[in-house]
């Protein structure tokens, strides 16, 4: 089974869909994230501001961190292999990396609320 793992860099929240400043890169890629786990890919997902202990206690992950600092981040692994760095990857990059056929990317992105934080409440 392909195991995807996704470090971001530190954010207000797991996702980043929060607060009043949003990356529209980061609701894309996590609808495509979640449709990663709809397919049967075992996926992951860290925030450094959160979970500092999973970025030390991945060897590649770690080793990128001291060779580009945050720079690097975010990092896409899969199965240990760093992929991709320092940017989110678009949804048929990702059907690649796990080895599924492809799909087209949505075309509109729904407004994520995750973990009860939601866009324009000032929970984060």
């Amino acid at each position: 089974m392909i195991k995807l793992q996704v470090f971001d860099p530190p954010m207000c929240c797991s996702t980043g869909v929060c607060g009043p400043q949003v990356d529209p890169v980061l609701p894309r890629f996590t609808e495509d994230f979640h449709w990663l786990a709809n397919q049967g890919v075992q996926v992951e997902r860290y925030n450094l501001a959160q979970q500092p202990q999973a970025f030390v206690a991945t060897a590649s992950v770690k080793l990128a961190l001291a060779a580009k600092g945050t720079a690097c981040l975010p990092l896409i692994v899969v199965n240990g292999e760093v992929v991709s760095e320092g940017r989110y990857p678009e949804r048929e990059e990702l059907t690649r990396f796990a080895g599924l056929s492809a799909s087209p990317a949505p075309k509109g992105f729904p407004v994520l609320s995750v973990s009860g934080c939601k866009p324009n409440t000032g929970c984060c």
